[in-house]
């Protein structure tokens, strides 16, 4: 979430137009270890409740999700739900190793494109949506150093249009599981839900707790609590003062560990490596960057080794296997043996 970062993103995406083959070879997602083959599915739903913020229209918000889940031969089995939120210029496949990892050991995840923000969505009948140019020079300008002020409005928006995203799939997904529709949705327990992310997508997915009672567990893969903070004062962020609701795992690379005291928007996530509850995890995971993070470090990894900011200490299947264990056995913990 460093302007720099958003900057040199910018610039790589020039280069990948022409080079696009050089930059993102073919790949595969990384074989799954669990017993249930795995299958997906695409839907496109309508919120008749919110216009789109990134247009002039009166057009209703149409969110993609994309469904990666267990192959269920028993009838009547249903298992824990997990939903994802990408990063700031993500997309939906953007962890389609973790999402796989997941579903091969037991979990519905449902990942969501959230539209104008990812840099590109695929509607289910093949309308796509790419990054609005309005947000992306949001993402250039925002520096929480040089102007809170400014940033703290950024927030605001950015996890407005986020969470309300997330919270319409999630009821969305519980209606129609408690209807009885058919497909994917007859196998979702919805009384264990989890919400992860990856940097944006992960503050989102930190917000959620905040805003209903029916999560059980949160991931978020190197991303600041942005939805605490409440305003700013003398200059500094002013932070919401209530402990955080449920279990959550913080993942950090290199790319954040040693920044999380300098960088403001990530004052409560420091906090939390000196002074948090057994259930609130802080785990560093050396040896590469924020990017790595997620599949691009499969789908590119000379652009991942660019933005990452150097050649990685760690090879980049194995750094993704130890990400995807870590968060199987977390979710394993707070939503299956609770």
């Amino acid at each position: 979430m460093k302007k720099s970062r958003w900057l040199g993103f910018a610039i790589l995406l020039a280069i990948a137009a022409i080079s696009f083959a050089a930059l993102f070879p073919h790949h595969q997602p990384l074989a799954v270890s669990g017993a249930y083959a795995v299958r997906t599915e695409r839907y496109t739903y309508m919120d008749d409740q919110r216009t789109e913020p990134y247009t002039n229209s009166s057009e209703f918000r149409q969110i993609n999700v994309t469904f990666w889940y267990p192959q269920n031969e028993s009838d009547g089995e249903i298992f824990p739900l997990v939903i994802f939120s990408h990063g700031g210029l993500g997309s939906e496949n953007s962890n389609e190793s973790l999402y796989r990892e997941l579903a091969s050991h037991g979990y519905v995840v449902c990942s969501i494109g959230h539209p104008h923000h990812a840099l590109w969505t695929k509607s289910k009948d093949g309308h796509l949506t790419f990054v609005s140019l309005e947000y992306f020079g949001e993402l250039q300008r925002e520096d929480a150093h040089a102007d809170k002020e400014q940033s703290y409005r950024y927030y605001q928006k950015w996890m407005n249009i986020r969470t309300a995203d997330i919270n319409f799939v999630v009821d969305t997904l519980l209606t129609k599981a408690a209807e009885g529709t058919s497909g994917v949705y007859t196998l979702i327990d919805g009384t264990k839900i989890g919400v992860m992310g990856h940097s944006l997508g992960g503050s989102a997915a930190l917000a959620i707790p905040r805003q209903r009672e029916d999560i059980d567990a949160v991931i978020a893969l190197e991303s600041p609590f942005l939805y605490d903070i409440v305003g700013v004062e003398n200059g500094e962020f002013i932070w919401l003062d209530e402990e955080y609701p449920v279990p959550v795992l913080n993942i950090y690379s290199d790319s954040s560990w040693s920044h999380l005291a300098e960088w403001p928007q990530y004052a409560r996530n420091a906090s939390l490596l000196t002074n948090a509850p057994a259930t609130a995890i802080s785990l560093y995971l050396p040896g590469r960057g924020h990017f790595s993070l997620t599949d691009l470090s499969l789908a590119s990894p000379l652009l991942t080794r660019i933005l990452d900011s150097g050649r990685p200490a760690r090879d980049s299947v194995e750094y993704l296997r130890e990400v995807n264990q870590t968060c199987l056995e977390f979710f394993d913990r707070y939503l299956k043996n609770q």
